[in-house]
């Protein structure tokens, strides 16, 4: 799966989340997210790479990681997952600290 397709699907998880999103011209300063009057926020940095706004989408996904954690005991267990297995190994890799071997393409 492609970086881009990635981010695609890993926004939509956040979403589903409960994140606002927004997207701006950020030149270079990098996004992230917070929380502002009990509202989670995803500021993503248009100007950066498809690689470095998954980055930031999928700190938010691990935020308190509950929702990694459930993954990883779904794909141990070999249950079906609602998003990509790919996202998935992604999510959970990068919470240990191990991210994918393979290339990523924009």
């Amino acid at each position: 799966m492609h970086t881009v397709e990635m981010l695609s699907e890993a926004i939509a998880l956040v979403r589903k989340l409960g994140y606002q999103i927004r997207e701006d011209q950020l030149e270079g300063a990098g996004g992230g997210h917070c929380l502002i009057r009990g509202r989670k926020w995803l500021l993503l940095d248009v100007t950066q790479s498809a690689d470095e706004q998954l980055r930031d989408v999928l700190d938010a996904v691990r935020e308190g990681g509950s929702l990694s954690n459930r993954l990883q005991e779904a794909l141990q267990e070999g249950e079906s997952v609602d998003i990509s297995p790919e996202l998935a190994e992604e999510i959970v890799g990068g919470e240990q600290g191990t991210r994918g071997s393979r290339e990523w393409a924009a």
